[in-house]
């Protein structure tokens, strides 16, 4: 079982691309598609936010990408810039754009084509945990191991879940079984190809020409992505800096969720000011 109540469970299907499951609270205010990491699902990436985000007054969506979690299988080769396609034709089929599209790690390179390719649904950015490359020596030989990944992935992806689990001190074994169970929908062969377009992904040729107002939410205790590496794509993006203190993998922290909202709202059309006043909730 999840730690907290979900947001509501959608499938759209749109043309040309296939099936995407994403997750949708409704109502009429601003839309707010957030994009999720590398191998992890919307949810997993998401729950410590949902909640706080739909109590600020936010239409929260929340996609999972290509191979990911309940998200879109294809025969095609996992790629970044369709992963990206996919959220825009969601916001567009749900008649949501523009809204403000935040990505954490991979799903921060993914909303910056989102931004570049699809600027049409984007009202605001918001990066977290993320770079504009991951082309240093050390990153670029990580990325070019993918095929071993892929084959441990494929022949024994539960012991290597719940080994990297234990590793990190999940102690609470009723949400580390919930974590493994989300982290076993993903599809090796995507997650392998994921990990090859994030060691290929290079926005520094472009970042700085995005048109729409942008805020970045360091994550200052990251030893995945480094603070600096996070410092010099606001910099970039002459974007609005937040710190989080939390390492890579505590985006559900709550420590995490107070940055969050104040991205998101620094970068809210002004006309959506009224967005941070408290609702319902997800019930």
């Amino acid at each position: 079982m999840p730690p907290v109540e979900l947001p509501p469970a959608r499938t759209l299907t749109a043309p040309g691309r296939g099936e995407l499951f994403l997750r949708d609270t409704g109502g009429d205010g601003p839309p707010v598609m957030l994009l999720h990491g590398w191998m992890t699902s919307a949810d997993l990436n998401w729950w410590g936010a949902y909640e706080a985000l739909v109590n600020a007054g936010y239409r929260v969506l929340a996609i999972d990408h290509r191979g990911h979690g309940r998200g879109l299988r294809s025969l095609q080769p996992f790629r970044l810039s369709d992963c990206a396609a996919d959220a825009a034709a969601a916001l567009e089929l749900l008649g949501a754009a523009p809204a403000t599209v935040v990505g954490y790690s991979m799903g921060g390179a993914i909303a910056q084509l989102v931004a570049h390719d699809h600027a049409e649904v984007v009202s605001g950015l918001v990066l977290s945990g993320t770079a504009h490359d991951w082309q240093d020596p050390k990153e670029r030989w990580f990325w070019r191991s993918m095929g071993l990944l892929w084959v441990t992935l494929a022949l024994v992806p539960n012991w290597l879940w719940r080994h990297g689990l234990r590793r990190l001190g999940f102690r609470d074994a009723e949400l580390g079984s919930w974590i493994a169970s989300e982290l076993l929908r993903a599809s090796a062969r995507d997650i392998a190809d994921a990990g090859r377009e994030i060691g290929r992904f290079d926005s520094r040729s472009w970042i700085g020409s995005l048109p729409m107002p942008a805020a970045v939410v360091v994550t200052t205790k990251d030893t995945v992505v480094s603070p600096r590496k996070q410092r010099s794509l606001a910099a970039a993006l002459g974007a609005r800096v937040l710190e989080a203190p939390i390492g890579h993998l505590e985006v559900t922290k709550p420590r995490y969720v107070p940055a969050l909202l104040q991205a998101v709202e620094a970068v809210a059309p002004s006309e959506h000011a009224t967005a941070t006043q408290p609702s319902a909730g997800l019930g």
